[in-house]
This record gives C-alpha cells, sequence and structure tokens, in this order.
C-alpha cells in the first residue's frame, strides 16, 4: 500500500472509531486535507475498497474499516502513550502492599477493564513447572499450627493444622526444616501428602503437615481466570454489527470459563497479540477484537491479561494498556 492510501485509511480508521459513523471523503479532507482535493480522497477510498480494507454499509453512507483494515492499522501503529491517571492507577496497583495472588489477579482484571472501557480477562500462572518455593509451620495458639507453602508461580497455600497439646519450640523448627528439605524444589505434583513412617513427635508434625498441604498445593497449581467488565458488553452492543445475537453469543461464550481458559492458552506466547473479527476461530469472536499480553515470572511466560471488545475499539490505547498492565503485574508476582 502506498503511503496515502496508508494515512486516509489510518485517518478513516480513527475517525470511525472516535464516531462510529461512516467516514465520507468529505470528512477526511476536511479533518486531514493530505494535500489532495476530495475528488482524490474518493478515488482514493474507492480502490481501498476495491482491495478489501474499507467496506460501504449503504449506497450513500461512507466507507468503513473491513477486519483487513484494522489488521493493516494495527500492524503499521505504534501503542499509544497511556495518560497520567491511568499510568498512575497501574503504578498504584503493583507497588501497593502484598496480597494473596487470587486477589492481585482479581484487582488487575478490575484495573483493565476500567482503563480501556472493555472486557478485561486474566489467566493465573500455569501450574506447569511450578515447584514448591518455601514451606513455614508457625504455632499461632497453643497446640494450633499454621502451614504456609508458597509456589514459584506466586500461589500461596496456608492449612491449619489442630495438634491438640502445645508444641516445643524446638520440635516445631526441626519439623520445618524436615518439611522444606522434603518439599522444598520439587515440582508441584510431587508434593504429595504420602507418610513418612516417621512416629517421633517430629514425623507426627511432618506426616500431618504433608497430608494438609498437599492436596490443596496440588489444586493451587491448576489456573484461574478472572474476567471483568462483562456488563460492558451490553453498554457497548451497538458496536456489533449484529448486535442482539453478538452479544448473547459472548454472554454465553463468558459463562463457560473453560473455553475462554482454552482460547486464551492456545494464543499464549512470548509477545502481545492481536486477533480481529474473522482472525478468531470461535464464531462467537467474529465480530470482536482480542489483545493479549503475557505477563512473565523470573523471565518465564506465565499467564496472559487481555481485553475483549468490538472491532470498533482504540487500539493503540488498549495496546498500550495491555502492555503496561502485563509488565506491572509481572514485576509484582517476580518481586513478590
Amino acid at each position: 500500500m502506498d503511503k496515502r492510501k496508508a494515512m486516509i485509511l489510518q485517518a478513516i480508521v480513527e475517525q470511525y472509531v472516535a464516531s462510529a459513523q461512516p467516514v465520507s471523503s468529505g470528512t477526511v479532507t476536511r479533518a486531514h486535507g493530505f494535500g489532495v482535493s476530495a475528488a482524490t480522497v474518493r478515488n482514493e477510498m474507492v480502490a481501498l475498497e476495491r482491495e478489501g480494507y474499507l467496506t460501504q454499509p449503504h449506497t450513500s453512507a461512507g466507507r468503513i474499516p473491513t477486519d483487513k483494515g484494522y489488521r493493516h492499522f494495527v500492524d503499521h501503529t505504534r501503542a499509544n502513550k497511556l495518560g497520567a491517571a491511568d499510568v498512575c492507577s497501574i503504578s498504584t496497583l503493583f507497588t501497593s502492599a502484598h496480597r494473596a495472588l487470587e486477589d492481585i489477579l482479581h484487582e488487575t482484571s478490575a484495573l483493565l477493564s476500567r482503563v480501556t472501557d472493555h472486557v478485561a480477562v486474566v489467566l493465573g500462572p500455569q501450574p506447569e513447572g511450578a515447584v514448591v518455593r518455601s514451606v513455614q509451620l508457625v504455632e499461632i495458639h497453643s497446640g494450633v499450627v499454621i502451614v504456609v507453602g508458597v509456589l514459584s508461580n506466586g500461589v500461596v497455600c496456608k492449612e491449619i493444622l489442630e495438634l491438640g497439646d502445645a508444641v516445643d519450640p524446638g520440635v516445631l523448627a526441626q519439623a520445618g526444616a524436615v518439611l522444606s528439605s522434603e518439599l522444598v524444589g520439587k515440582a508441584v505434583g510431587k508434593a504429595d501428602s504420602s507418610e513418612s513412617g516417621d512416629a517421633t513427635s517430629v514425623g507426627k508434625i511432618v506426616g500431618q503437615a504433608r497430608a494438609a498441604l498437599g492436596e490443596r498445593v496440588a489444586a493451587a497449581g491448576s489456573e484461574d481466570l478472572y474476567i471483568t467488565g462483562v456488563g460492558k458488553i451490553a453498554a457497548e452492543s451497538d458496536a456489533f454489527p449484529t448486535q442482539g445475537d453478538t452479544v448473547a453469543r459472548l454472554l454465553e461464550l463468558l459463562e463457560h470459563q473453560y473455553l475462554v481458559v482454552g482460547l486464551v492458552r492456545d494464543l499464549l506466547d512470548d509477545e502481545m497479540i492481536v486477533r480481529i473479527g474473522s482472525e478468531n476461530e470461535l464464531a462467537a469472536l467474529k465480530e470482536c477484537s482480542l489483545v493479549l499480553a503475557p505477563y512473565l515470572l523470573e523471565g518465564k511466560v506465565a499467564g496472559s491479561v487481555g481485553v475483549l471488545g468490538p472491532t470498533r475499539m482504540d487500539y493503540p490505547h488498549t495496546m498500550a494498556a495491555v502492555v503496561a498492565v502485563s509488565e506491572g503485574l509481572g514485576r509484582l508476582l517476580t518481586s513478590g
């Protein structure tokens, strides 16, 4: 595509995203000029339509971008710099006090939905490769001990042990050391609840701790999906060409989270991905765009954050928000 056509296509995409109205050659000429007449712009728009980048919804109307037009725009545009308010919101979330992983992921999803005004999805850390990072035993009351296991994917598991009698601090320390030697560094699937057969006081505590923590650790290794902003789909229903049908299909899809998990996992990559309209395999997403970016944990891809909305989306802003949030989440989980 030559430079002038590319500039006209960019102007049409930006105008259409802002106004939701088909864009005429006169509108493009008045807003941008490009140093040519309206007739020249009109001819270029006809050529862009012929090449599949634009379409005319009505005979007397202006043009709107096709999926191919959006794709060219996305491939040749840069993510915008976020506004000061958005930067502050993102920074505040990821520099505040540490919280449980599930709370962080839920708040991340809510923040991304607010910043982009679309549905936001956050896929929790993948279980594959997660290992037990640390195990601790702490007596919180006489005869009541809490066992805490921290996984390398950021998950924290806690279980209460009711031992009955007060525990000697030395015995508890020995049990903690044995438990750490048995579990730390092992893959989640191998942190089972097998009995050691040790009948000493230390062995009994270790056995109970493994039994209590084993199943919880294995379950915590499974990934979770956090979705926020589902109500925004109805609010922006007029952005979908087949409004009612698309909204209904999307709501049904989001109800079946395992489908969304599968979709996001299949698209998980080491860089940002933008899927536009017909590029999506699921029928429910044929009028939608999905912007996903991975977040890293200790330098490795752990999960992803993303936004789901209509193809008439402010891509530069959305892309910038998704990248900023994914980077912030990765830094927080790695440091924590």
